[in-house]
């Protein structure tokens, strides 16, 4: 016979929701991409807003770094 109330019954029913709930939130990864990327476009956003000359400069070197990448891997498979 267990000596368990009610309330902790709820109690514990409660805490293995939460921990599912954090175990799901972990382990879903393209949920998990979602949001990163909408992080990344609220800082992209405000840094466009706050200062637009860093935003140029930023989007300039990103395009300068795809790029450069691009013509290495172009470089090795041709060669």
């Amino acid at each position: 016979m267990t000596t368990e109330t009610p309330s902790d019954i709820e109690r514990a029913r409660a805490e293995l929701t939460a921990t599912l709930d954090a175990i799901e939130d972990k382990l879903n990864v393209p949920k998990r991409a979602r949001l990163a990327v909408e992080r990344a476009g609220r800082r992209a956003q405000k840094l466009r807003d706050e200062n637009p000359v860093a935003f140029v400069a930023t989007a300039v070197g990103a395009a300068a770094l795809v790029g450069g990448a691009v013509w290495l891997v172009v470089r090795a498979v041709r060669n």
